[in-house]
């Protein structure tokens, strides 16, 4: 139990860090108690802790992604039939991109390689929602009993709505050009593994030069919410008192686009105020899995029959999950 909490406070939360900030932060003259010093904390703080998450897991994640190409996963894919196709499916997209716009051309291929509907589905829900990377992130943040729910329920949701999908028969709704896109057996490219470190490293960088202005976005609007916002208010609008919190949370949480390295500090904001857990994990998950861009993205390969129900079939599994969190007790 020990080994544990030092690991969620002081490898993932990085404590250490936040006291030797603010310590620096007092030498210089600056009262981290106040408003403003503590606005500057918290936006030091977060940044440097979730700038070294993000290179860490990303260059770690991206290592794994090498034995995973594109083809190789469709032939894992291809040798699945039925719920268990989904399951590996859904599986497979936690080790894939962060975003949810980065996963769509991988939907793309997979569907106009011939893979069946539900089954790219089950690749695009859980893909940006259930990644490695939110589940060390909100480990550090959270604690590792709500990590590992938060990943089985986006999972659950994944299989359910791949399997609806395909049970609906919706091949009609992806756009010609999708399905006749479909291409023979391509040789899955074998890499030593100085190319596996190289490649790494590539998606490393080139994944923060696109991240790092929505962590600072983030960040920035955390420490507003942390140091400047009444508690009262968020109570009010995101907590108890308020049965329609989650839906409100996932309803703001779409329109916006960000990963889970830029809703990780307003999340962590958010519960600091009074916010309940669910209603926080639940605008995470929309801002991930339903980003206006990654839609517009997914219009142009489906038809918007087919779009409203990935739309309906998230945003309902989002609001499940928010409310099993704020219901069961030993979640929150």
């Amino acid at each position: 139990m020990k080994f544990w909490q030092f690991l969620q406070d002081q490898i993932l939360g990085m404590k250490w860090l936040n006291a030797l900030i603010g310590n620096g932060l007092e030498a210089m003259g600056i009262d981290t108690g106040g408003r403003i010093g503590g606005s500057i904390q918290f936006f030091v703080y977060d940044v440097l802790k979730i700038t070294v998450l993000l290179c860490v897991l990303i260059f770690l994640i991206s290592y794994l992604q090498s034995f995973f190409p594109p083809e190789r996963s469709r032939r894992i894919l291809g040798r699945f039939h039925g719920i268990g196709a989904n399951v590996v499916s859904a599986l497979l997209g936690t080790v894939t991109p962060f975003c949810s716009c980065s996963s769509i051309p991988l939907f793309m291929g997979f569907t106009g390689a011939g893979l069946p509907l539900g089954v790219t589905f089950s690749f695009l829900i859980s893909s940006p929602m259930v990644d490695l990377g939110s589940l060390v992130l909100l480990m550090s943040i959270f604690g590792a009993r709500v990590a590992v729910v938060y990943v089985v329920l986006g999972l659950a949701v994944a299989v359910i709505g791949g399997t609806v999908i395909e049970k609906l028969h919706m091949e009609r709704e992806v756009e010609a050009f999708i399905l006749s896109a479909r291409s023979g057996e391509l040789e899955v490219p074998r890499q030593s593994w100085r190319e596996r470190l190289s490649y790494a490293k590539e998606q490393m960088l080139g994944t923060f030069r696109k991240v790092f202005p929505y962590i600072l976005v983030g960040v920035g609007v955390g420490a507003v919410i942390h140091n400047w916002i009444p508690e009262r208010w968020i109570e009010t609008i995101l907590g108890g008192d308020n049965p329609f919190g989650v839906i409100l949370a996932t309803v703001v949480g779409i329109p916006m686009y960000a990963d889970i390295f830029g809703t990780i500090p307003v999340a962590e904001a958010l519960l600091a105020k009074g916010a309940l857990l669910g209603t926080v994990l639940a605008f995470m998950m929309a801002v991930t899995t339903l980003s206006l861009p990654s839609l517009v993205m997914l219009r142009k390969a489906v038809n918007p029959r087919l779009l409203a129900l990935f739309i309906a079939i998230c945003t309902a599994g989002i609001v499940a999950v928010g409310y099993v969190f704020n219901t069961i007790p030993f979640l929150t």
